[in-house]
Protein backbone atom coordinates (compact mmCIF):
# COMPACT_ATOMS: atom_id res chain seq x y z
CA UNK A 1 0.00 0.00 0.00
CA UNK A 2 1.20 3.98 -0.82
CA UNK A 3 2.29 4.94 2.67
CA UNK A 4 1.04 8.22 2.35
CA UNK A 5 -2.16 6.50 2.93
CA UNK A 6 -1.19 5.38 6.27
CA UNK A 7 -0.41 9.04 6.69
CA UNK A 8 -3.74 10.29 5.63
CA UNK A 9 -5.84 6.94 7.30
CA UNK A 10 -3.65 8.57 10.74
CA UNK A 11 -4.56 11.87 10.40
CA UNK A 12 -8.36 11.24 9.72
CA UNK A 13 -8.02 9.01 12.53
CA UNK A 14 -6.42 11.73 14.54
CA UNK A 15 -8.51 13.95 13.66
CA UNK A 16 -11.69 11.56 14.77
CA UNK A 17 -10.21 11.10 18.21
CA UNK A 18 -10.33 15.21 18.99
CA UNK A 19 -13.68 15.37 17.78
CA UNK A 20 -14.98 12.17 20.26
CA UNK A 21 -12.62 13.74 23.14
CA UNK A 22 -14.70 17.00 22.58
CA UNK A 23 -17.67 14.96 22.40
CA UNK A 24 -17.07 13.19 25.70
CA UNK A 25 -15.65 16.52 27.21
CA UNK A 26 -18.56 19.12 26.11
CA UNK A 27 -21.81 16.68 25.38
CA UNK A 28 -21.47 13.14 26.95
CA UNK A 29 -20.87 15.04 31.11
CA UNK A 30 -24.65 14.82 32.01
CA UNK A 31 -25.25 11.67 30.14
CA UNK A 32 -22.56 8.83 31.27
CA UNK A 33 -21.34 8.11 35.32
CA UNK A 34 -17.72 9.49 36.20
CA UNK A 35 -16.36 6.02 35.58
CA UNK A 36 -17.84 5.23 31.42
CA UNK A 37 -16.27 9.13 31.06
CA UNK A 38 -13.06 7.99 32.09
CA UNK A 39 -13.60 4.92 29.61
CA UNK A 40 -14.06 7.38 27.21
CA UNK A 41 -10.88 8.71 27.89
CA UNK A 42 -8.89 5.81 27.88
CA UNK A 43 -10.21 4.90 24.27
CA UNK A 44 -9.85 8.29 23.05
CA UNK A 45 -6.36 8.34 24.50
CA UNK A 46 -5.18 5.25 22.96
CA UNK A 47 -7.28 6.17 19.29
CA UNK A 48 -4.59 9.23 19.00
CA UNK A 49 -1.84 7.47 20.43
CA UNK A 50 -2.43 4.81 17.57
CA UNK A 51 -3.44 7.62 15.19
CA UNK A 52 0.59 8.91 15.57
CA UNK A 53 1.60 5.47 15.54
CA UNK A 54 0.16 5.13 11.69
CA UNK A 55 1.38 8.50 10.53
CA UNK A 56 5.20 7.23 11.98
CA UNK A 57 5.13 3.94 10.41
CA UNK A 58 3.88 5.67 7.25
CA UNK A 59 6.39 8.33 7.25
CA UNK A 60 8.90 4.99 7.95
CA UNK A 61 7.50 2.89 5.47
CA UNK A 62 7.77 5.92 2.77
CA UNK A 63 11.41 5.86 3.21
CA UNK A 64 12.23 1.54 3.93
CA UNK A 65 9.21 0.47 2.01
CA UNK A 66 8.53 -2.22 4.67
CA UNK A 67 5.36 -4.17 5.15
CA UNK A 68 2.14 -2.91 5.18
CA UNK A 69 0.76 -5.41 8.55
CA UNK A 70 2.45 -3.44 11.43
CA UNK A 71 -0.07 -0.20 10.14
CA UNK A 72 -3.07 -2.30 9.38
CA UNK A 73 -2.32 -3.92 12.99
CA UNK A 74 -2.67 -0.32 14.53
CA UNK A 75 -6.19 0.59 12.55
CA UNK A 76 -7.57 -2.69 13.42
CA UNK A 77 -6.73 -3.00 16.73
CA UNK A 78 -7.23 0.38 17.40
CA UNK A 79 -11.08 0.55 15.78
CA UNK A 80 -11.67 -2.76 18.08
CA UNK A 81 -10.35 -1.38 21.36
CA UNK A 82 -11.43 2.27 21.19
CA UNK A 83 -14.57 0.99 19.29
CA UNK A 84 -15.56 -1.36 21.64
CA UNK A 85 -14.99 0.93 24.98
CA UNK A 86 -16.97 3.89 23.12
CA UNK A 87 -19.92 0.85 22.60
CA UNK A 88 -19.45 -0.46 25.93
CA UNK A 89 -19.80 3.46 27.29
CA UNK A 90 -23.76 3.72 25.82
CA UNK A 91 -24.07 -0.34 26.92
CA UNK A 92 -24.30 -1.12 22.76
CA UNK A 93 -23.71 -4.66 22.38
CA UNK A 94 -22.52 -5.54 25.78
CA UNK A 95 -22.23 -9.04 25.30
CA UNK A 96 -19.84 -8.94 21.84
CA UNK A 97 -18.12 -5.72 22.63
CA UNK A 98 -16.67 -7.50 26.11
CA UNK A 99 -13.85 -9.54 24.21
CA UNK A 100 -13.49 -7.36 21.01
CA UNK A 101 -11.78 -5.18 23.69
CA UNK A 102 -8.38 -7.58 24.44
CA UNK A 103 -8.46 -8.90 20.84
CA UNK A 104 -7.82 -4.97 20.27
CA UNK A 105 -5.47 -4.49 22.50
CA UNK A 106 -3.60 -7.67 21.00
CA UNK A 107 -3.66 -6.50 17.75
CA UNK A 108 -1.95 -2.91 19.04
CA UNK A 109 0.72 -4.96 20.76
CA UNK A 110 1.16 -6.89 17.68
CA UNK A 111 1.74 -3.72 15.28
CA UNK A 112 4.22 -2.29 17.77
CA UNK A 113 6.25 -5.33 17.58
CA UNK A 114 5.84 -5.60 13.72
CA UNK A 115 6.97 -2.14 13.80
CA UNK A 116 9.96 -2.85 15.61
CA UNK A 117 10.92 -6.08 13.11
CA UNK A 118 9.92 -3.74 10.55
CA UNK A 119 12.32 -1.37 11.95
CA UNK A 120 15.47 -4.01 12.59
CA UNK A 121 15.13 -5.15 8.85
CA UNK A 122 15.42 -1.93 7.21
CA UNK A 123 18.53 -1.18 8.24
Amino acid sequence: MNPRLWIFLGCVWAALGVVLGAFGAHWLKGTLTPEQLANWDTAVRYQLVHALALIAFGLFSERTHGKDYPALLFLFGSLFFSGSIYALCFEFWKGLMGPITPLGGLLLILGWLGFAREALRRR
